[in-house]
């Protein structure tokens, strides 16, 4: 690209580019950008211009980068990391005035465990500033980090790049049997069968510490009895207190509900992996002061807990 070429360049474009590598799709591209599906198409039009190659191919639902797409997407990469990085750090970040919204990605039960304590240091060291939990398939929490699409996400996700993620360890946690106080599983005989056989409260969108135990069930040859399906976690408690549904739960969860009375918990009756929920940030924002103070107040509040 010439001098005149690179003066004229939108620097706008190597965001979508990006956005389209790593959705491999133009909707979700967009929909990670806050830029609707033609404004995503028009970008890309530009950018084949530019470079004279389609750059990505359509191959069944997936945009397949070409050979100058690869060349293109490591230098692109590091301009962009490059241009953030020196923009954060110009920054002055002053928590007592900043009127800053951030947001954080976590499950129905993240939000359970971490954002009473979250909320409450950031309304003393923070009182302007905004926080929103947001919902993101812990597939797609790499790309929404990158994006911006979440500035930083309370997880387990196992499998992450942590070239470009970072993951700070918050608890160690395990998935037992809730069951109300008084159940009379508590009492009887304690198998992997006569769990299975239990009546399950199962969750929709079920999050990757859950999706451990079910594996692991599944296995072993069993499926759960689950008579009764949610699209939320935060709802399975109150069920389970009332009736002789049992459900499998964080221990962490679990540990809160206990203090109130009323609950139970087992540990399964097969082997399940503990996990490490994290506090995750993308490697692109980590120069971001206001991040920088954000993830220490999160860790400081969680992790002592």
């Amino acid at each position: 690209m010439s001098p005149p070429e690179l003066a004229r360049f939108d620097l706008n474009l190597i965001k979508v580019f990006l956005a389209i590598w790593e959705a491999g799709n133009l909707t979700t591209a967009g929909e990670r950008l806050g830029l609707t599906q033609p404004a995503v198409s028009h970008a890309l039009r530009r950018l084949r211009d530019q470079f004279s190659d389609p750059l990505f191919q359509r191959v069944g639902n997936q945009m397949v980068p070409t050979k100058t797409a690869i060349r293109l997407q490591g230098s692109f990469h590091k301009a962009l990391s490059l241009l953030d990085q020196t923009m954060q750090e110009s920054r002055v970040f002053t928590p007592e005035t900043t009127t800053r919204r951030f947001k954080i990605a976590m499950t129905d039960t993240g939000e359970f465990f971490s954002m009473p304590a979250i909320l409450s240091a950031v309304e003393k060291a923070a009182p302007f500033a905004s926080i929103n939990s947001v919902r993101v398939d812990p597939v797609d929490m790499p790309a929404s980090l990158r994006s911006g699409l979440v500035d930083l996400a309370i997880a387990y996700l196992p499998g992450v790049d942590t070239s470009r993620c970072d993951g700070r360890v918050l608890i160690e946690d395990r998935m037992v049997c809730l069951m109300r106080a008084g159940h009379p599983a508590l009492a009887g005989e304690w198998t992997e069968s006569s769990f299975a056989a239990l009546s399950f409260v199962d969750v929709s969108h079920a999050a990757t510490g859950y999706q451990l135990a079910r594996t692991a069930l599944a296995k072993r040859g069993h499926s759960l009895n689950a008579r009764a399906t949610l699209d939320h976690f935060t709802v399975v408690p109150e069920v389970v207190r009332q009736t002789d549904f049992v459900a499998i739960f964080p221990q962490s969860i679990f540990l809160r509900l206990q203090e109130r009375g009323g609950f139970e918990a087992r540990d399964l009756p097969f082997n399940v992996p503990s996990f490490e929920v994290k506090l995750w940030n993308h490697a692109s924002f980590a120069a971001d002061p206001a991040l920088i103070w954000l993830r220490t107040l999160i860790y400081e509040v969680l992790a002592a807990r």
